[in-house]
């Protein structure tokens, strides 16, 4: 899995940060640390802070056995496998 932050695009709400501390950091008032390559024990916590972002800055890559897919923000793997 790997996190993808559109920084232009985020406008610092930090709802990731709370439902996700361990892989996004607000740094000062408006800065967003984030590791783009989380454990994928953070992957529930990961599609939730995803989710939450008001302004749909944060992307999910998942890799699969066949090819990569992105996934937008609160798109679950499989819906995205399946075209939902």
């Amino acid at each position: 899995m790997r996190v993808l932050v559109d920084l232009n695009r985020c406008q610092g709400y930090a709802q990731c940060c709370f439902l996700a501390p361990e892989s996004f950091k607000l740094v000062g008032e408006e800065a967003l640390m984030y590791d783009s390559g989380p454990d994928d024990a953070l992957k529930e916590k990961i599609e939730r802070a995803a989710a939450s972002c008001p302004v749909q800055a944060i992307m999910v890559e998942y890799m699969n056995g066949h090819a990569d897919e992105m996934v937008k923000s609160g798109t679950s793997e499989a819906e995205a496998r399946h075209g939902a």
